[in-house]
């Protein structure tokens, strides 16, 4: 599974175009990610966002905002100008949550609501029914124990 959870800085707004075929809007942005150590230096991501979440992109997020987002993170290979192939990383985003307004208008309610990928009807009809259901119960992690004991070996039926 590829899911990838980052938080970042807007480097530069998002720029929406779209698709030829289906005017489908796609928004890129550029964000800057910390050093894994104090001396390590920032790093850089290009973001792209598609469909109902492009547009959102587009007028809710701006430079200098602090934002964590979720997606599916893949490596694109890219030819420079001397001929050399660069691989370069992109995250295609799911989720956007704002940390901090930026100077963005309305940026609290942006804190408080996350920006979603659209999803089709059925799904968003799925959805309804369960926003009126209460909220799941968070998992009990390490609640098993990582080998079975021998009263439960014996019940086993795997020859191995």
């Amino acid at each position: 599974m590829n899911h990838c959870l980052l938080e970042a800085e807007v480097m530069e707004a998002p720029q929406i175009r779209y698709t030829q075929d289906n005017q489908t809007p796609i928004a890129e942005m550029t964000v800057q990610i910390e050093g894994l150590r104090p001396d390590d230096p920032p790093g850089t991501l290009k973001v792209v966002g598609w469909g109902n979440l492009a547009q959102d992109l587009q007028n809710r997020v701006r430079a200098g905002q602090r934002v964590v987002l979720e997606g599916r993170m893949r490596i694109n290979s890219v030819a420079r100008a001397d001929g050399v192939r660069e691989k370069k990383a992109e995250l295609t985003l799911s989720r956007l949550h704002a940390l901090s307004g930026g100077g963005a208008p309305g940026a609290e309610r942006a804190a408080a609501a996350p920006i979603r990928s659209s999803a089709p009807p059925a799904e968003r009809a799925g959805q309804a029914s369960r926003a009126a259901a209460p909220p799941p119960q968070p998992p009990v992690w390490n609640s098993a124990p990582l080998v079975p004991g021998d009263d439960l070996a014996e019940d086993d039926d795997i020859p191995f």
